[in-house]
C-alpha cells in the first residue's frame, strides 16, 4: 500500500519562528518595518524591479494595479479566460468590461497572436498572465500594447523566480519586471510562501508614488516618515494593503532559501518530466510546453490528457492510491459570475485546459520516490 501523498505540503525552512518572534520582540508588528524591508529590498535588486511594495495578497497587488491603470466603469481589459478569478475580479471590482482571450492551443498561456484583434477604443490593460510560471509571448504583448498606448499587468503570481529571454535581443529578464506593473503571490502552494501574502512590483516610474499612497490607506504617510513631507494626510483613495511584519518575517525565512528550494523543485520537475515523457511520445497525454524564450521555475507539473473522461479517470486512480492529484481553473468566461457578460466567442483552448490539464503532487518535501511511484500509477 502507497503511504499518502498530498497534493501541496507547505515548507519550512525552519528560522520562519525564529523571525517571527524577532518581529514581535522589536515591538514593530503592523506593517512596512525592518522585514518588510528587507523583502522589497531583495527582490528589487534581484530581480530588477523599480519598486517592490508587499501586500496582504495576490489579489490585494491586482486591486493596487487596477487603481493604478485609472480603471473607470466601462474601460475594458483583456485577461486570459483560463485563469484564476482575481486575474480579472480586480478589474471587474472597478467597473471594467472584461473581454477574455484564448490560451494558445499547446500552451494555457495567452495567444500573443490573438490580443489585437481584441483591441477597441475602450481597451486600456492587458493582463497577461504567466501559467505555472512560464513565460507568456513578452516581446509581442509589449509591441502591441506599445502601438495602441495601453498598460500591461504581468500576472506573476506562480512566477517567482522565472525569466523571458527575448528572441529579439536575447536579453533575459525577471517575469514581473516587463510590464508596466506586476502581482506576484507568497500563499502556500507557491515556491516560496507567507501562507497568505503577496507583492506589487512597479516599473514604470509614473506609478511609484501614486502606489504608496494607495498603499498606505491613500495617505502620504510613507513620505513623512523618510522626512519628504512634514505632515501626512489623506491624499487620494487606497485602502490598507500592507502585510504585518510578523507575515513579511515569515517571508524572510523563505527568500533566504529560495536557491534551495527552487533547486530541489526542478530537480523533482525534471524527473517527472523524464519518466512521463515515453507515455507522451505515445500520446497518451501532452506534457508541459516550453517555449524557447521562457525559463521554467517548476512552480507545478501538469500533465494535458485526451479528454475529460481520461482525466476523471486518472485523479480518480491516483486518489485510489492515496495521491492526491487535481485540476485547475474552469474558464472564466463561462462561470455563473461571467457568463452572461462575456460577448459569446468560443474559447476552445481555455474549454480544453479546464477539461483535460491534471495538477500532479509538487512541493519541495517530496522525494524522488514519491514522484517515481507517481509516475508507475499513471
Amino acid at each position: 500500500m502507497t503511504h499518502h501523498i498530498p497534493f501541496n505540503l507547505p515548507y519550512l525552512t525552519g528560522k520562519e519562528a525564529h523571525y517571527m518572534y524577532q518581529a514581535v520582540f522589536k515591538g514593530k508588528l503592523s506593517g512596512n518595518g525592518d522585514f518588510t524591508k528587507k523583502c522589497q529590498k531583495y527582490f528589487e535588486d534581484c530581480y530588477g524591479f523599480r519598486k517592490c511594495l508587499l501586500t496582504t495578497s495576490c489579489t490585494d497587488a491586482l486591486e493596487m494595479t487596477a487603481i493604478l491603470c485609472n480603471i473607470q466603469p466601462g474601460d475594458e481589459v483583456i485577461v486570459p479566460s483560463y485563469t484564476f478569478v482575481s486575474s480579472a475580479l480586480a478589474f471587474v471590482r472597478a467597473g471594467a468590461k472584461i473581454v477574455f482571450a484564448d490560451s494558445y492551443k499547446n500552451n494555457p498561456n495567452i495567444d500573443a497572436d490573438k490580443i489585437e484583434a481584441l483591441i477597441t477604443p475602450k481597451t486600456k490593460v492587458i493582463v497577461p498572465v504567466h501559467y505555472a510560471g512560464v513565460a507568456c509571448d513578452m516581446d509581442k504583448i509589449m509591441d502591441v500594447a506599445n502601438r495602441h498606448n495601453l498598460l500591461v499587468v504581468e500576472d506573476a503570481a506562480q512566477a517567482i523566480d522565472s525569466y523571458y529571454i527575448s528572441p529579439k535581443t536575447g536579453e533575459k529578464k525577471a517575469l514581473g519586471s516587463i510590464g508596466h506593473l506586476a502581482a506576484f503571490s507568497f500563499h502556500e502552494t507557491k515556491n516560496i510562501i507567507s501562507g497568505e501574502g503577496g507583492m506589487l512590483a512597479i516599473n514604470d516610474e509614473r506609478f511609484i508614488r501614486r502606489a504608496e499612497i494607495i498603499w498606505e490607506k491613500g495617505t502620504n504617510r510613507a513620505e513623512f516618515f523618510r522626512g519628504e513631507v512634514n505632515k501626512y494626510g489623506w491624499v487620494d483613495t487606497g485602502s490598507s494593503f500592507l502585510p504585518s511584519e510578523v507575515i513579511a518575517a515569515f517571508l524572510w525565512a523563505q527568500v533566504e532559501h529560495l536557491d534551495i528550494i527552487q533547486d530541489k523543485r526542478k530537480q523533482l520537475w525534471n524527473t517527472y518530466y523524464r519518466l512521463l515523457e515515453p507515455l507522451a511520445d505515445k500520446g497518451m497525454f501532452s506534457l508541459p510546453d516550453l517555449p524557447s524564450y521562457a525559463t521554467n521555475n517548476a512552480h507545478m507539473f501538469y500533465l494535458v490528457c485526451n479528454n475529460l473522461e481520461e482525466r476523471t479517470a486518472l485523479i480518480k486512480k491516483l486518489k485510489d492510491n492515496d495521491i492526491l492529484a487535481v485540476f485547475h481553473y474552469l474558464s472564466l468566461h463561462s462561470s455563473t459570475y461571467y457568463q452572461n457578460k462575456h460577448d459569446g466567442r468560443d474559447l476552445p483552448n481555455c474549454d480544453k485546459f479546464a477539461d483535460c490539464l491534471v495538477r500532479l503532487p509538487m512541493y519541495y518535501d517530496l522525494t524522488e520516490e514519491d514522484v517515481k511511484l507517481i509516475c508507475e500509477i499513471i
